[in-house]
């Protein structure tokens, strides 16, 4: 048997619990050997539940133990700096939760940290590694829609009655734009291929939520002459649709980053024909694990590098700064 990445989570947080350590149980090429919080009782218990080996009343005990390879962090984001250098500093890869950082700026150091100690740092968008991208991507460049003419997407969900949820924490770095809106800004720079020049974005900053913006829509501006338009938001019906205009054809995405089991087909439209493209069930929390870990053990190279990172998190902070000042900011 080929060795596997063992891994350490900083945290109990729900995604982790849910959906990546699932996933990382399920991978070809992974092993979660230990979690931690700063509740012992906390963390022994997510241990015994998800029969995880070993359980910490600290993060610092998770990167003194020789036997972890990489740690996943999904902590609040502005803990996301601090555990992502402190991580890289004690020898270990990382995986960290989206947004990798609170600005780009931040983003920039914490690349610089894990270069520095010859570590990978990949962050935790595992539906960019579900087939259907690279399926999507291939029709995209063969012409199957024509030129690409827009770009729209959402995701929303409404969890506005959980008061004590660290999404509403403006100083933790809560709000809709950083939980869910970087979504499809990560996704329409990845299916451009190029990084956008202009955003304008309103967005509802709720007083009952600590002023965190709530409700999002923005314009980002590509270009020649193609623009996203999306809206994001903690405080509406949920979905989270991708669509892809051309001048030949539609492609729509309706479970575009949340995937639901079974539910990973998408729609081509073309000369008036709509057909369901079928995709492969997998699960994208483990196809992510997989790749990561082929770039530790493998030296195979990354599919998307801390640049990519770093400019995810540019047009996020244009986008607050268009939402606060009300204005369109060139990038």
């Amino acid at each position: 048997m080929s060795r596997k990445l063992k891994w350490g989570i900083l945290g109990c947080a729900s995604i982790a619990k849910r959906a990546v350590i699932p996933g990382l149980k399920q991978s070809q090429l992974n092993e979660v050997t230990a979690i931690a919080s700063r509740d012992i009782d906390k963390s022994q218990a997510t241990a015994e539940e998800l029969a995880i080996p070993k359980a910490y009343g600290s993060y610092e005990e998770i990167l003194l133990d020789p036997d972890i390879d990489a740690v996943y962090i999904p902590l609040p984001n502005h803990l996301h700096k601090e555990w992502t250098i402190r991580a890289a500093e004690a020898g270990k890869h990382i995986l960290c939760e989206k947004p990798l950082a609170l600005t780009e700026a931040e983003a920039a150091e914490m690349a610089e940290a894990a270069a520095k100690s010859g570590v990978h740092l990949s962050e935790a968008f595992m539906y960019r590694y579900h087939p259907r991208y690279d399926i999507i991507k291939d029709l995209l460049n063969s012409g199957a829609i024509g030129e690409i003419r827009a770009i729209h997407s959402s995701f929303t969900f409404n969890n506005s009655g959980s008061a004590t949820n660290v999404r509403f924490r403006k100083d933790w770095g809560g709000g809709s734009i950083y939980d869910i809106g970087c979504y499809p800004i990560n996704a329409a720079r990845i299916l451009l291929g190029t990084e956008p020049e202009a955003v304008t974005v309103q967005a509802f900053f709720s007083p009952a939520h600590d002023n965190v913006d709530m409700m999002a829509s923005g314009l980002i501006e590509f270009g020649g002459n193609v623009a996203l338009t999306f809206d994001c938001g903690m405080w509406a019906a949920g979905r989270n649709p991708l669509e892809i205009i051309g001048t030949e054809g539609i492609i729509e995405v309706p479970h575009a980053y949340s995937i639901p089991e079974g539910g990973s087909s998408f729609f081509l439209t073309q000369n008036g024909e709509r057909k369901e493209m079928p995709v492969p069930a997998v699960n994208a929390y483990s196809e992510q694990g997989d790749h990561f870990a082929n770039v530790v053990l493998n030296n195979s190279p990354a599919r998307y590098g801390t640049d990519d990172a770093i400019y995810n998190m540019r047009v996020i902070d244009a986008c607050l700064l268009s939402a606060h000042e009300r204005i369109r900011v060139t990038l």
